[in-house]
């Protein structure tokens, strides 16, 4: 395994066999439910997990408690083969035909799981926005599963899980960037669309608020994604 590698090339592991899940998370409180969803999915003998943490998710996984290990440590899960932070990006000059670290994972990755989707990274990847690694990846994304077609058989999908403050999820500004994201950006019956938005749950936060905008439970997400994928609990 590998922290950090660079360079890293994303056609070194066509034909791996491997289904590549790039496991992303932005900063909530519910990072801490990384390491869950990483073990649970990297279970499965055919997944490899590439992980991206920005500056603000990093904080939350620096071995405070039990369910906050350090970052590091999740390298030693079977099927984690990478954590990513944002200094990934240009821990090397780059000089011309090397490769560009965003540009090779959008290629590597068969889907995305961003969990939990912070509400300043929902605002970013809505408008555009790409100053992090993790936005950089969205915003370089095969929306059309057309320009990477020679490293993947289908579109790579996108999977959001929200979390955030009650009032912030009712926000006004947070329905308009909702409908971005499951009305012109969405997946629908007839294979259109880019991105699957899992919504939050109503539960007790961490702030001490009680409301919806808790990240929904983990493991509805690896059942979530184990269903996209085709694989079941049985298939280790």
């Amino acid at each position: 395994m590998e922290s950090s590698p660079a360079p890293f090339k994303a056609q070194h592991h066509i034909g791996d066999n491997k289904i590549h899940v790039l496991l992303a998370a932005s900063g909530s409180v519910a990072t801490i439910k990384l390491p869950n969803i990483a073990e649970a999915l990297g279970r499965h003998s055919n997944i490899s997990i590439r992980i991206i943490v920005t500056k603000s998710a990093a904080e939350f996984l620096k071995g405070q408690s039990h369910e906050q290990p350090l970052l590091e440590k999740l390298l030693e899960l079977p099927g984690v083969d990478a954590i990513y932070r944002d200094e990934d990006e240009w821990r090397h000059s780059w000089t011309r035909g090397e490769s560009i670290l965003h540009i090779e994972l959008r290629k590597w990755a068969h889907i995305l799981l961003i969990a939990p989707l912070s509400a300043n990274t929902m605002a970013k990847m809505t408008m555009g926005i790409s100053d992090n690694l993790l936005l950089s990846v969205l915003r370089a994304w095969d929306t059309t599963g057309t320009v990477d077609a020679n490293f993947k058989e289908k579109k790579p999908i996108v999977f959001v899980a929200p979390a955030m403050n009650t009032a912030m999820w009712f926000h006004p500004i947070t329905a308009k960037q909702l409908a971005i994201l499951n009305d012109e950006w969405g997946v629908n019956s007839r294979n259109e669309g880019w991105v699957s938005v899992l919504n939050p749950v109503d539960k007790s936060l961490a702030c001490g608020d009680t409301g919806t905008g808790g990240m929904m439970e983990w493991k509805t997400i690896v059942d979530k994604v184990e269903q996209y994928l085709g694989i079941g609990k049985d298939d280790k």
